[in-house]
């Protein structure tokens, strides 16, 4: 696997970002005027524009530092409508060939329109071009149709609370 964003140079930029990031072929049906979306594979990223992006999708999200989260992560993926971050998914690997996906996000405005669904297969896409074989996710049941258009299947699988 390819070091993680932690080898690299400061902890909201990383050598791996994309210069030409992908947009979409055509537009999501939600953005105004036809303004197309696009996703940036670790892009640098501060903790204004997550903290903005995570108050407005998560009830009673804290202020955190994601610096410190980013610099653990194989990788992140992130959603763009203009300036605007709209959307973000986290990967982290064991050093091996498993990854994991965290805190998938998607800005209230921007929900329903397929969005997440791309974040998290773009996620995997990369994920496995670092040399993960096995990506996990762990979800709430109302959840399971949309990790199943990401690609997951359910499985099981346990949880203990440390704190």
């Amino acid at each position: 696997m390819r070091a993680g964003p932690a080898a690299m140079n400061g902890p909201y930029e990383d050598e791996r970002t994309r210069a030409g990031a992908e947009s979409d072929a055509g537009t999501d049906p939600g953005t105004e005027r036809g303004a197309r979306s696009r996703l940036e594979v670790c892009p640098p990223l501060g903790d204004a524009a997550l903290n903005t992006l995570f108050a407005a999708a998560w009830p009673g999200h804290e202020p955190t530092d994601f610096g410190a989260r980013l610099r653990h992560s194989l990788l992140w993926v992130a959603a763009f409508r203009g300036e605007e971050l709209t959307g973000f998914v986290n990967v982290v690997g064991d050093g091996g060939v498993h990854a994991f996906v965290l805190d998938t996000t998607v800005h209230p405005s921007a929900r329903r329109r397929g969005l997440g669904v791309r974040l998290v297969r773009r996620a995997a896409d990369e994920a496995r071009r670092a040399g993960a074989r096995w990506l996990h996710v762990d979800y709430e049941p109302h959840l399971t149709g949309f990790y199943e258009r990401c690609g997951f299947a359910p499985t099981a699988a346990g949880l203990r609370r440390l704190g």
